[in-house]
């Protein structure tokens, strides 16, 4: 017995060996852990919270939590695809640093890859912030650790939130107007004619961005492509046009655009009071404040017999719905 068990212990570090030192699951799937901590494996149920940067097989950084200043908080659950991500999760404990590659064949098997994803692996590097484990706990008492947890969290993001706006309206040498509610703006270049009203629809290029610099969504192209976004082939990449005062539209937007005429490029430095607040949503982390620039293409004054317009994809949520305030 105990010859077999060194056999296999000997031909795992050979498997490892020849991964490059990573170690091999179902459905393809290789990790690595870098930092090794001691504590129990993550199981099914179990809290968990963690920072990921995603890149590609050429080093170039595709997606990462670290932007949007706040890790993602995630229960356990079992893995939807044999060989993605969360298939080497139960191989980490809380502290955690490992490098997973997860095989882009494997996952997209019998469907079209996505537009820009080449190479064989997608490769996520992955940093176990906090496990919280179910085990043998209630729900009431394991909801309560959770949300105990989660409200540390956002409590630093809250305190931090206008340490981080300050230092990037310094470092980028802004001399901003900072209205009643809190919104920074800069026009660069001044327009013409009167400003948009309540109930006026603006045609409107832009670029947002986080506080880091680090582009979350754009309008326009070319910004997408510079700022290494997902190109979707199904979006026109036209100026976006909603109504001044549009439910479900943040409300910096529907303040910010009654400041400036059209044909005017500005900078908005908005808290996040007036964003997406206290709240997460895929990347959008609790307390995160934005940064969009912004053109004023058009004003386009209401109808009166035309119908009220539909609330637009709101800018913040990248590739998802947006969420409604």
């Amino acid at each position: 017995m105990k010859k077999r068990l060194m056999f296999l212990a000997l031909a795992a570090i050979g498997l490892a060996s020849c991964n490059g030192g990573f170690n091999k699951l179902n459905g393809g799937l290789l990790y690595k852990i870098v930092d090794d901590k001691s504590g129990p494996s993550i199981k099914e149920g179990d809290f968990m919270s963690f920072n990921f940067i995603i890149k590609n097989d050429a080093d170039s950084v595709m997606q990462t939590s670290y932007d949007g200043g706040s890790a993602i908080q995630k229960v356990m659950t079992k893995p939807e695809n044999k060989g993605d991500v969360f298939s080497a999760f139960p191989m980490l404990s809380e502290g955690d640093s490992a490098i997973i590659k997860v095989n882009i064949d494997s996952l997209t098997k019998g469907k079209p890859r996505q537009p820009g994803l080449k190479g064989k692996y997608v490769v996520f590097i992955i940093k176990m912030e906090k496990v919280i484990a179910k085990g043998n706990l209630s729900d009431q008492v394991f909801q309560g650790r959770c949300e105990a947890y989660m409200k540390s969290l956002a409590d630093a993001a809250k305190a931090k939130e206008p340490i981080a706006i300050k230092k990037y309206i310094a470092d980028n040498k802004l001399k901003v107007t900072t209205t009643a509610t809190g919104l920074n703006y800069v026009i660069n270049t001044e327009g013409t004619g009167p400003k948009a009203v309540v109930g006026d629809t603006v045609v409107v290029n832009y670029v947002g961005k986080f506080v880091t610099g680090k582009v979350f969504d754009t309008d326009i192209k070319a910004e997408a492509i510079k700022g290494k976004l997902p190109i979707n082939p199904m979006n026109p990449y036209k100026p976006i046009r909603f109504a001044i005062g549009t439910q479900g539209m943040i409300a910096a937007w529907n303040e910010g655009f009654q400041l400036f005429s059209k044909g005017t490029k500005a900078i908005m430095v908005a808290p996040s009071s007036l964003a997406y607040g206290d709240r997460a949503s895929g990347i959008m982390q609790p307390y995160t404040p934005l940064v969009f620039d912004v053109e004023v293409v058009d004003i386009i004054h209401p109808n009166p017999n035309a119908p009220k317009p539909v609330a637009p994809v709101m800018p913040g949520q990248p590739q998802q719905q947006p969420v409604k305030k």
